[in-house]
């Protein structure tokens, strides 16, 4: 693992020039995307810092705001198998993670039972409305999310490395839905909303999306690269001081704890788990080197964490009925809680 060298705080000259690739890769990724996505640079650069440190992302937002046409488009650049599962209250588990079918085998007059992958089994998964399908096929797919393989009777299937799974919700029709309950949404590493574009991007989208053929895109990343990245991530130093303002940060937020805020205390029922501090590392060392810089700062905890902190913070009922949501909180907390 990397350490801070003795003349100065940055990482050794193999990773520093390992980080100067990667962030041109990205650089590159991202001007290939912005050929077919006008605007969501946020959205882009969250979904690279969810690939980088393994985790995997909840796109929120209304239809026609191109987020199935966005991860399609990334998978297509990193030159990843993609897969699309439409959710729907009839989908059963096996659907997702594949079935057994009986078969001839070599032996005259002998079947056996030989499993079929499911559409589970690819590096870039888009679940398409997770919340219109049933708490036993939605945990069908977090199993696989968090243990990287597939159980099916007996036997275990491993995914192949880099898997990354983009759930998407539609946040204005709740009827017929099933939410996904805390302990699920924490599968998730970022929770990224996806908002509607600026006038002058919409003017673009006018101008730019109605005619003529989708671009053809130079591919720019390959699945070893990809796990490459995943590594160095990992051995991008961090210092004392922004590891303790995070879990500075993560505690404030649980109201039984003697740290907690008073108006925490008043407004949160659970504050977020161990898992939030995890991903507040991790996301901020990616931030630190999309970014070009090989230290993490305070500044990258802040980019990452109301992605990583909204759905890991429940509201209470006093919250809502003052309007606070776990935004509001977040902010408040960022504000309060010190850097030193």
């Amino acid at each position: 693992m990397s350490k801070f060298s003795e003349s100065a705080n940055v990482m050794d000259d193999p990773d520093v020039e390992a980080i100067a690739r990667l962030r041109a890769t990205c650089d590159q990724l991202r001007q290939e995307i912005a050929r077919v996505i006008i605007g969501q640079d946020d959205v882009v650069t969250k979904l690279l810092i969810c690939l980088f440190c393994r985790g995997h992302a909840l796109l929120m937002g209304v239809p026609g705001l191109a987020k199935t046409l966005l991860v399609h488009t990334i998978s297509d650049l990193m030159q990843l198998r993609f897969s699309r599962i439409q959710f729907t209250p009839d989908l059963m588990p096996s659907d997702i993670t594949g079935t057994e079918i009986l078969q001839e085998s070599e032996t005259p007059g002998r079947r056996v039972f030989e499993f079929v992958k499911g559409p589970i089994f690819a590096n870039v998964v888009l679940a398409d409305e997770i919340n219109r399908t049933p708490p036993k096929t939605q945990a069908a797919l977090l199993q696989a999310m968090q243990e990287q393989a597939v159980n099916y009777g007996s036997k275990r299937y491993p995914l192949d490395p880099p898997f990354f799974v983009l759930a998407t919700q539609n946040p204005i029709e709740q009827e017929g839905t099933y939410p996904l309950p805390e302990a699920q949404l924490d599968r998730f590493m970022f929770l990224i909303r996806v908002d509607y574009p600026t006038e002058e991007q919409e003017r673009r989208i006018a101008r730019e999306t109605t005619g003529g053929d989708r671009p053809q895109l130079a591919p720019a990343l390959s699945g070893p690269e990809i796990l490459a990245g995943q590594q160095l991530i990992r051995r991008v130093p961090i210092p004392d001081h922004v590891v303790e303002y995070i879990v500075r940060l993560v505690r404030r937020s649980r109201p039984g704890l003697p740290e907690a805020p008073d108006w925490v205390r008043r407004w949160v029922q659970w504050g977020a788990g161990p898992r939030a501090v995890q991903y507040l590392v991790l996301g901020a060392r990616a931030h630190a080197v999309l970014r070009g810089s090989y230290l993490v700062q305070v500044d990258d905890v802040h980019a990452v964490a109301a992605s990583v902190l909204e759905h890991r913070i429940l509201t209470n009922f006093h919250a809502e009925s003052e309007g606070i949501d776990s935004r509001e909180i977040i902010r408040r907390l960022i504000a309060e809680v010190a850097t030193d």
